[in-house]
């Protein structure tokens, strides 16, 4: 049975069978939580909507089929490049004293582009590569996506709707752990208060980082991203933008 099919759509979920917190980003850009969760009908929604790749930013260690999760034929899959390319190192000091037991807040994403710049490059060149849509998921599809989602609005021009994706997918994946039957070791539903509470927190320290960030074309292009690759992700994340 599809577990996923007792999840209760945000407004702006896509319809991929089987996806879990999905929703546009921008452009030719997308997100969602782990591929997996994804059935053969999903899949083939994806192609459909012309998406020739998924960038899976979890370490190698997270990728794994789970017992709930669909059985997927290898044809449905044909036509979209599977990527992974994680998003931090692990060993590493200054994050992992903070990261409790893994990135799980906005307050993190300054941390992550002071210390994995290289990999935050890796990705966006890849982006920049897509021929007609990409797709970024994590775990969750709230931190790691959430951290490149936001450097994708600010390209595109809408560092305005950079609050509302997030709380979009605290959201999403809130209403995951409500019917996931498969109990997570860190994370449960939150009533709406507590949620509330969440995204109030996010919102301050997403604010903070934009603040410190200045604009994601010099934090990339200072971090070593080409030219032609900045500017060929910031025309995709354009695409049909008045």
């Amino acid at each position: 049975m599809n577990q996923s099919l007792n999840y209760r759509k945000q407004a702006g979920d896509l319809e991929w069978n089987g996806a879990v917190n999905a929703r546009h980003v921008c452009g030719a850009f997308y997100r969602m939580g782990r591929h997996e969760w994804l059935t053969d009908q999903g899949w083939r929604q994806l192609q459909d909507d012309g998406i020739d790749r998924i960038i899976d930013l979890r370490n190698p260690s997270e990728i794994r089929r789970r017992e709930h999760d669909p059985v997927v034929a290898e044809p449905s899959m044909r036509g979209i490049e599977l990527i992974n390319l994680p998003l931090e190192s692990p060993g590493n000091e200054r994050f992992e004293a903070v990261a409790v037991p893994y990135m799980n807040h906005t307050g993190m994403y300054r941390l992550v582009c002071e210390e994995f710049g290289d990999q935050l490059v890796a990705v966006f060149e890849n982006l920049a590569a897509t021929r007609s849509g990409a797709v970024i998921h994590c775990s969750a599809g709230r931190d790691r996506s959430g951290l490149v989602a936001t450097l994708l609005l600010d390209l595109a021009g809408l560092r305005d709707e950079i609050l509302a994706q997030d709380e979009a997918a605290v959201r999403g994946i809130n209403e995951w752990h409500r019917v996931s039957p498969r109990k997570h070791p860190h994370e449960s539903h939150q009533s709406a208060s507590e949620l509330e509470a969440i995204i109030s927190s996010r919102a301050a320290e997403l604010e903070k980082f934009l603040d410190w960030l200045g604009s994601a074309e010099d934090y990339l292009r200072g971090q070593g991203l080409s030219e032609d690759s900045l500017s060929a992700v910031q025309a995709l994340a354009r695409l049909n933008i008045p």
